[in-house]
């Protein structure tokens, strides 16, 4: 840089590092910006859970609670929201009227560009289907959806249900869908999975699907739990036919496979996606040979037969996924269990997967693990939703609904950074945490370190305690002339643009 900008740079530096300055700074910045070196700097995704409002929000904030980049929506989010790598967002709402009512239901699903334009939205909610909860985008550019299928009491009778608990002689069945985007309205389902397609029952030999439940792990009994609850005066939506209450789904792509949990059932299962949609109704084919039936299920054997209170480990889970094969615990199944001892817990296992993509059972015993990985229980709960996602640096990311608080610890268990919008609103799904690397340098302005559109003397002063080690964790918009790294010459850049400006 030229001479007289030298000694300007000088002086601003030896001026900036002047305790006074820092500490006026920490005082202009809002809460929680003094981060412990062990958080993972990335960007936080989260829709709040807003009962009565019509003002929808979706945020993405940085460490400091800066927010990066928000979405208006004119409908309340089912469940989380989730960021592509094209910074697009697909958002799960909740239809006015849904067809089957409960908690997390939804019913729509809506595309977003980065500056908030909507590119599609898409609804299932009719009186075959209604989607409730999570969904899962997929590398394809298509969406898995839970959604409830509505049966009869007839139907139930007919493969073996003894009993309907509720006033609308229902029973709503739970499916997945693969849907495919098409144009600004439309969809395309080219996969599904039925959970119809896989039951059991040891009540009547003349019925299908006669067995007996414990030499059938792969199948549901058709007799487990309840179907729903009522009447209307107890219920918050009316009488429902709720009856395995999925709530969350995630994907594998290295083995081809498709996680969820149900709550009513205190199980997480494993199915194969491999498999054509005929072959998901069966009981063969696929990568795994076995069709549409369950792979793998764990946390509640008494459901098929093989175990007890001993080994019943889940309650009410809410969450499941897979930790990225990169990330520490890369393969093994992150649970977050809404009931645990009073409390919520995250558990970490590790599946006991075979080398051709099915699981190991022995006979007459039930699914392993029997000793957990990893658990992280402290003083947080919810009864609702909740969730936790592995991060690239070994921390795990933990969403406590009903607080609407969003905390992030390490293995050792400490808690190095934390988000409450306890002020904003009751409720938060689930939150995720990216890398700044998703996105890249694109959707966010080189200097405004803050993220509060201006680039000023305070991203100056931010961007020099970052180089210095003060606080402040490295961000994309402080790689100031984009050569993959921030360091001095990132500020005297930054400082030239400030004068000439």
């Amino acid at each position: 840089i030229g001479r007289k900008f030298f000694w300007i740079r000088i002086a601003l530096t030896t001026l900036f590092f002047s305790s006074f300055l820092r500490v006026l700074v920490a005082s202009l910045c809002i809460a929680n910006i003094d981060i412990n070196a062990q958080a993972f700097n990335g960007m936080t995704l989260y829709s709040p859970i807003v009962t009565e409002s019509t003002d929808f929000k979706t945020y993405l904030i940085d460490n400091q609670g800066n927010i990066i980049n928000s979405w208006l929506h004119p409908r309340g989010v089912a469940s989380m929201p989730y960021l592509q790598e094209d910074s697009t967002l697909i958002y799960p709402y909740r239809v006015e009227n849904p067809s089957m009512n409960i908690g997390g239901v939804g019913g729509g699903l809506s595309k977003y560009s980065w500056d908030g334009e909507l590119l599609w939205s898409y609804e299932i909610a009719n009186e075959t289907y209604q989607h409730h909860h999570d969904i899962e985008p997929l590398p394809n550019g298509n969406i898995l959806v839970i959604v409830y299928e509505k049966k009869s009491a007839q139907e139930a009778f007919a493969v073996g249900r003894q009993t309907i608990e509720n006033p609308l002689n229902q029973i709503w069945a739970e499916a997945i869908l693969e849907i495919q985007p098409v144009g600004m309205s439309s969809a395309n389902i080219v996969w599904e999975w039925h959970i119809w397609d896989h039951l059991v029952q040891d009540v009547d030999p003349s019925l299908p699907n006669y067995g007996i439940i414990s030499e059938h792990p792969e199948l549901q009994d058709i007799n487990y739990g309840s179907a729903g609850l009522g009447p209307p005066t107890t219920r918050p939506g009316g009488a429902d036919g709720d009856w395995k209450h999925l709530n969350a789904i995630a994907y594998n792509e290295n083995l081809d496979q498709i996680a969820f949990s149900s709550r009513n059932h205190d199980e997480i299962y494993i199915i194969d996606h491999s498999t054509t949609t005929q072959e998901a109704s069966g009981h063969s084919g696929g990568s795994s040979g076995m069709g549409g039936d369950f792979l793998y299920r764990w946390g509640n054997p008494d459901s098929y037969g093989r175990g007890n209170n001993d080994n019943h480990v889940l309650k009410e889970p809410h969450g499941v996924n897979w930790i990225p094969s990169d990330y520490p615990g890369g393969g093994n199944l992150l649970i977050f269990n809404n009931n645990h001892t009073n409390l919520s817990a995250v558990i970490e296992i590790v599946p006991p997967i075979n080398e051709d993509g099915t699981y190991h059972i022995a006979e007459d015993a039930a699914y392993g693990p029997f000793d957990l990985q990893w658990i992280h229980t402290g003083n947080f709960h919810t009864e609702m939703q909740g969730g936790a996602f592995r991060l690239p640096n070994g921390n795990t990311i933990i969403t406590d609904c009903d607080d609407g608080y969003i905390f992030e610890v390490t293995n050792n268990h400490n808690v190095v950074w934390d988000h409450s919008s306890a002020g904003e609103q009751s409720f938060i799904a689930r939150a995720q945490k990216y890398p700044y690397s998703y996105l890249g340098l694109d959707y966010v302005s080189r200097g405004d370190i803050d993220y509060d559109g201006r680039v000023n003397i305070i991203d100056a002063i931010m961007l020099l305690d970052m180089i210095n080690g003060y606080s402040y964790a490295f961000n994309p918009p402080s790689d100031y002339d984009a050569n993959g790294y921030t360091d001095e010459d990132d500020f005297g850049l930054l400082i030239e643009f400030l004068i000439a400006n």
